[in-house]
């Protein structure tokens, strides 16, 4: 697939990313799961985690297999980059101080992603405190933005896009108690030109339409989505 970002990332219409996180999968059963988010409304699957020990190749390939929408990579560090994705959510993770997210990864893989050609979409991972501690928090030795700092996570969003990020992702944590506040989702959303995603404790079809209506272009469910397979059915 070619221009993923410009096909997806976008404030054109609504959509929906499952993340599959490849410790929590072997190939088999990414590729169940894939099967079912292909007849599903979700519009992108993101592979990538914090931690991952499993092969993101052959997770990414039995995905591929079941599926006609783009599998794009959601990379905690370089080693968990691979060809067979369609793209690369090159995060930097604007809202910590911790060097080695900010830019020491991307510069030991740089030259892989250069030869490999995978589309490349650089974006401002923020994180905001949703209740409990994170594997982010922990692996990337960094502190969330405290919940309701609206105008610190603001101005991250706006320092993200002015440095030349093309994505902003406002992330509550895998598995947090809260999502993003709804406050906060619609203040970034009116002082970026950029496609906003968010993640974290989306658990319900409703929560994901919250989301949307507050300035969301793109919902991430993960967890909900390990927990029940057939999230989408409900």
């Amino acid at each position: 697939m070619a221009n993923i970002y410009e096909k997806y990332f976008n404030k054109e219409k609504k959509r929906i990313a499952v993340l599959l996180d490849p410790d929590k999968h072997t190939a088999e059963s990414a590729s169940i799961i894939a099967e079912k988010i292909e007849k599903s409304p979700a519009d992108i699957i993101l592979v990538g985690g914090s931690m991952v020990n499993n092969s993101v190749p052959d997770i990414v390939d039995a995905v591929k297999k079941q599926t006609s929408k783009p599998v794009v990579l959601f990379p905690g560090g370089g080693a968990q980059v691979c060809a067979q994705a369609d793209a690369l959510l090159l995060l930097s993770l604007i809202s910590g101080r911790n060097p080695e997210y900010l830019i020491g990864e991307h510069v030991r893989s740089a030259m892989h992603i250069h030869n490999i050609g995978i589309e490349t979409i650089s974006t401002g991972y923020i994180l905001i405190d949703g209740g409990i501690p994170t594997s982010v928090q922990y692996v990337s030795n960094t502190m969330p933005i405290p919940s309701g700092k609206t105008d610190l996570v603001v101005s991250t969003a706006i320092a993200g896009e002015m440095i030349g990020m093309r994505n902003i992702y406002l992330e509550a944590g895998s598995g947090a108690i809260r999502p993003v506040e709804h406050d906060t989702i619609h203040a970034v959303s009116e002082v970026s030109s950029l496609p906003i995603m968010v993640g974290g404790g989306l658990k319900s079809m409703s929560a994901i339409e919250k989301a949307f209506i507050a300035g969301a272009d793109i919902a991430v469910v993960g967890t909900a989505i390990e927990k029940n397979p057939d999230f989408f059915k409900r």
